[in-house]
C-alpha cells in the first residue's frame, strides 16, 4: 500500500521534534481545561464535525456540500469571535497569570489598609448590611471603574461603612480598592451565569463570581439576610469566613511585597 509505506517512510524524531510535540500537548491540554464546562465545548465539538465533513465531503466528491462549507466556514469563525468573547478574554486572563509574569505585576495593599478594610467588613456584617468591595491585583478594573462613581480617597473604615448605609446614595453596586485608596463606587459588575451556582446565591455573590471569573481581583462580600462574610477568588467562593480568617487571606493574597528587598538594600549598606 503506497500511502502506509509513505507514512512509515519518515526521518528520525529528534530531541526538537518530541520538544515539539510536548509543546503542542500543553496548549491543546490547557486550552481543553480552559473550554471543558463552558458554551466554547459545545462549540469546539460543532467545528470538529464541521472539519470532519469536510474531508467527508472531499473524499465521496461531494461537491455542493465542499463548496457550501468553504463558503461558510469565514463567517463561522467570526460568529464564534463574537458569540464566545467571554471565554477568549478568560483564557487570555488565565494565561496572564502565569508564574512568570508575577515580576510585571503592582504593588498591592498594605497591612493598614487591609485591617481597616477587615474591621468595617466586620462592622457591617454585624448589622447585616450588604456590601460588595473589590480588591485589585494584577490586572486592571478600569472598565469596571468607569461604570461607577470616581472617589480616588484613601480606604478608611469611616469610608466603607459610611458608603454601604442603606440610605447612601453609593450603597448599590461595588466598591474597587486599588491598593491603599478606593478608586470608585456604585459599580456595575458582570453577574455570573454559572448554572452550578447555589440557588440561594444573590446578585452580589454572582457580581463577585462573575467578576473574579475574568480577573485575577479579590471580592469580599457581605450577606445581608444572614450577615456571612465570603471571600471570591478565581470564580470560587469561601463563605462564612471570621475576622481572622478573612484578615489571614487577605495578608496572603494581597499585601505588600516590597519590605524584602527594602531589607536587602538595608543590609548590604550596613555591610
Amino acid at each position: 500500500m503506497p500511502w502506509l509505506d509513505a507514512l512509515l517512510d519518515r526521518p528520525p524524531l529528534t530531541w526538537w521534534d518530541l520538544l515539539d510535540i510536548a509543546i503542542v500537548s500543553v496548549v491543546v491540554y490547557e486550552v481543553l481545561k480552559l473550554i471543558r464546562g463552558t458554551r466554547a465545548s459545545q462549540m469546539a465539538v460543532a467545528l470538529g464535525a464541521i472539519v470532519g465533513l469536510f474531508y467527508l465531503s472531499r473524499a465521496l466528491e461531494l461537491e455542493t456540500v465542499n463548496w457550501l462549507i468553504r463558503n461558510v466556514v469565514g463567517y463561522v469563525v467570526f460568529a464564534a469571535i463574537v458569540l464566545l468573547q467571554t471565554d477568549i478574554r478568560r483564557a487570555l486572563v488565565h494565561f496572564g497569570r502565569a508564574p512568570f509574569f508575577k515580576y510585571l505585576r503592582r504593588v498591592e495593599a498594605d497591612e493598614d489598609s487591609i485591617e481597616e478594610l477587615v474591621v468595617a467588613l466586620e462592622t457591617l456584617a454585624a448589622k447585616h448590611i450588604g456590601a460588595l468591595v473589590i480588591v485589585e491585583r494584577g490586572i486592571g478594573l478600569r472598565n469596571h471603574i468607569e461604570s461607577g462613581i470616581p472617589l480616588d480617597a484613601k480606604l478608611t473604615y469611616d469610608l466603607i461603612v459610611s458608603i454601604f448605609q442603606p440610605t447612601s446614595p453609593l450603597h448599590d453596586g461595588a466598591v474597587i480598592v486599588q491598593g491603599d485608596r478606593i478608586a470608585a463606587a456604585a459599580c456595575f459588575l458582570p453577574l455570573s451565569v454559572n448554572p452550578r451556582l447555589a440557588r440561594e446565591l444573590g446578585s452580589r455573590h454572582r457580581a463577585a463570581l462573575g467578576v473574579t471569573e475574568e480577573n485575577d481581583a479579590v471580592a469580599l462580600v457581605v450577606s445581608e439576610e444572614s450577615g456571612a462574610v465570603s471571600l471570591v477568588l478565581d470564580g470560587k467562593i469561601e463563605r462564612g469566613l471570621t475576622p481572622d480568617k478573612l484578615r489571614w487571606r487577605l495578608r496572603a493574597l494581597i499585601k505588600r511585597t516590597q519590605a524584602r528587598p527594602e531589607r536587602r538594600i538595608a543590609a548590604a549598606t550596613m555591610d
